[in-house]
Formats: C-alpha cells, structure tokens, sequence
C-alpha cells in the first residue's frame, strides 16, 4: 500500500527525469526559441497517470507502464541492471513493486536497496524466512516483489535493522 507523499515524490522525480532525460535535449536539438511549454504541461500531467499507474493494485499496468519508462528513460541493448543506489529512489521504488527483476535473485545489499533497508536487515529477514534465499546465493527477486507490496505495516523494518 503507498501513501499520497509516495505519489507526490514519486511525480516529482518523473517531472525531473523528463525534464533531463527529454525536454533539455530537445531544448537543444531544436535550438529555437520557441518554448515547450505545451509539451511541458503535458508530461506533467501524464507523470501523474504513470505514478498513480506504477503506484496502484493494477500489477500488470504497472509493469506495462514501468518497462516503457525504462525504456526511454535508460536505453540501451543490455538488460537493465541498475547500482544498488537507484532502487532506493521513489522511481527505483516504484519499479520493484512491477516489474520481475531480470536476475531471478540479486545480492543482499541490492536487495537491502531494493526494500529500504540494510544489508544485516536483509539476512535477518532471510533467517526469519520473511525473505527467499536463492540456491545460488542472493535473495530472490519474486520475494523481494512480494514483501513490497504487502500492505505497509507488514513490511516495515524495524529501526534496528
């Protein structure tokens, strides 16, 4: 379950995503004067639609609207394998809610990025079985899905961790 703040970052950070990743480079290969800002108020709107999309029960919409945004955002002929340090922000977040992660099992302190929490809190959830060891190391991606959209309060580390 998110929250409206979760909304409110999560649109925040597509604006700027658009803003770096789309509009400044067309700024420059047009090289006009003429303003964007229809296209600007445009992608501000569908920013929106994509957060409540990524966000909402719609699990299938969601991967739909995560792997285009991938897509565009980062392209590129390799499967798309993110540091550690983009799954803790609010479109990394998002994603790992989505998507099925290439990997069928990432190492603990991705998985710890993934979730929000510690490395150590990543192994005291695998011992507590709260999280799937993979066979060949790591943690399974489709727990780690899993135990993110669980409802909230079933899912917060405790501050320990």
């Amino acid at each position: 379950m998110t929250t409206t703040e979760d909304h409110v970052e999560l649109v925040a950070e597509l604006v700027r995503l658009l803003e770096t990743r789309i509009l400044d480079p067309l700024e420059i290969l047009l090289a006009s004067d003429e303003p964007l800002e229809p296209i600007r108020t445009r992608l501000r709107v569908e920013a929106e639609v994509w957060a409540a999309q990524l966000l909402g029960p719609d699990r299938e919409r969601a991967a739909l609207t995560a792997a285009r945004l991938i897509g565009v955002f980062f392209p590129g002929d390799a499967p798309f394998d993110p540091p550690a340090s983009w799954w803790r922000t609010a479109v990394g977040r998002a994603v790992a809610r989505s998507i099925v992660h290439p990997a069928p099992a990432v190492p603990y302190s991705k998985a710890g990025a993934m979730l929000g929490i510690t490395r150590q809190g990543v192994h005291d959830l695998v011992k507590r079985g709260k999280l799937d060891q993979h066979p060949d190391g790591g943690v399974t991606t489709s727990s780690i899905r899993e135990r993110l959209n669980r409802p909230r309060e079933n899912t917060r580390a405790r501050r320990d961790h």
